[in-house]
């Protein structure tokens, strides 16, 4: 495995890719062209000037997270052809750069939700939670507005205030959109990019939805085990893969982690690894320092059950609390990611020597 770090670009992120360096434990950069739409083409030459930003750094560049899914293409709207074939083109320029991994989701109006960006814990740190409780309380059109004021003056992937001020819009392009109409239109995306996968053999890896269950009447599809392997079936080409993130696909606690990981053998692209606290039922979580016995995960199982598969692609210690002060993008600062990939580097060491 490599281990990684999420940058969002030198113009947005607060944290800066020799601070990555120093960290010693992450070697690439998991990073993404954060100004283009969806939609838009990415020209070769972006792409390059990107990559040889992060190499100068003294970093690899694992990875793309996210070529981000048009809502024509989520709806089968008839722009969607138009879109799959900029779709298209991006793929060739990534794979012309000699990029070959891409993490992509395909939820609807909101990336992934959160009723809280600076939940208090009892140690002072800050994290990110959810409480369904919250969220029934919330006119969704009015949910940004609800966590704005906590993003720390940054702009926060799939919260872009110029998506969500179209959120009525967003809803009623939604508004026919059930489970079996979502998960056809995915497949049809996936059907019409992977002869380009294939060409520059680029690995499509899928983000699991966050949480794993219908928010706000909105479809849910990568949420269980039983929809991964249907994906996958459905698209059997090994091109069509996942994002195994602990944190998204842990949200419901009927999810398995080991156990679907083993599942998922040889389809497994990337994987973000962090842990969750349960607290007010199983709809009320809060992201906890990575520590097995700071949260409700199994950190080595998880982490052995990724060795037992051979994976050895990117991995990135994914969400952070704040600690010590850190002003950043929620999730997004340095300190406990570096943290976590302290420790997963850790474990990943002691199953490696354990095993040799």
């Amino acid at each position: 495995m490599q281990m990684t770090m999420r940058w969002y670009g030198s113009k947005y992120d607060t944290v800066t890719l020799s601070q990555i360096r120093q960290t010693a434990y992450v070697k690439g950069i998991i990073t993404t062209l954060y100004n283009k739409l969806p939609g838009e083409v990415w020209e070769k030459e972006e792409i390059l000037a990107l990559k040889k930003e992060v190499e100068d750094a003294g970093l690899s560049f694992a990875g793309i997270e996210s070529v981000n899914v048009s809502d024509a293409i989520k709806v089968g709207s008839e722009n969607r052809d138009k879109d799959i074939e900029a779709y298209i083109e991006t793929l060739k320029n990534l794979g012309e750069a000699g990029i070959h991994m891409v993490c992509y989701n395909f939820m609807p109006v909101f990336d992934w939700t959160r009723t809280e960006l600076a939940r208090k814990r009892p140690d002072g740190s800050t994290v990110m939670a959810y409480s369904q409780k919250a969220v029934d309380k919330i006119n969704p059109l009015e949910m940004f507005e609800s966590i704005s004021g906590d993003m720390n003056g940054t702009v926060m992937p799939g919260w872009e205030p110029e998506r969500m001020a179209k959120v009525k819009e967003l809803f009623e392009l939604y508004k026919d959109i059930d489970e079996e109409k979502l998960f056809a239109n995915l497949t049809y995306f996936l059907n019409a990019i992977m002869p380009v996968c294939d060409k520059y053999d680029i690995n499509m890896a899928i983000h699991p939805d966050d949480p794993a269950w219908n928010v706000f009447g909105l479809p849910r599809i990568i949420n269980s085990k039983e929809n991964l392997l249907r994906l996958i079936k459905a698209v059997d080409n090994p091109h069509n893969g996942i994002t195994f993130c602990t944190g998204s696909f842990g949200t419901s606690l009927k999810n398995k982690l080991p156990e679907t990981i083993y599942a998922l053998k040889g389809r497994i692209h990337f994987a973000h690894v962090r842990n969750l606290q349960f607290n007010d039922g199983e709809r009320d979580f809060e992201e906890s320092a990575h520590l097995s016995s700071d949260g409700t995960f199994d950190m080595h199982a998880i982490m052995k059950a990724l060795y037992d598969i051979g994976f050895d692609g990117p991995i990135r210690p994914d969400h952070g609390r704040m600690i010590w002060d850190e002003v950043a993008m929620p999730g997004y600062g340095l300190y406990d990611r570096a943290l976590g990939a302290a420790y997963l580097c850790g474990l990943w060491e002691a199953i490696v020597k354990e095993n040799s």
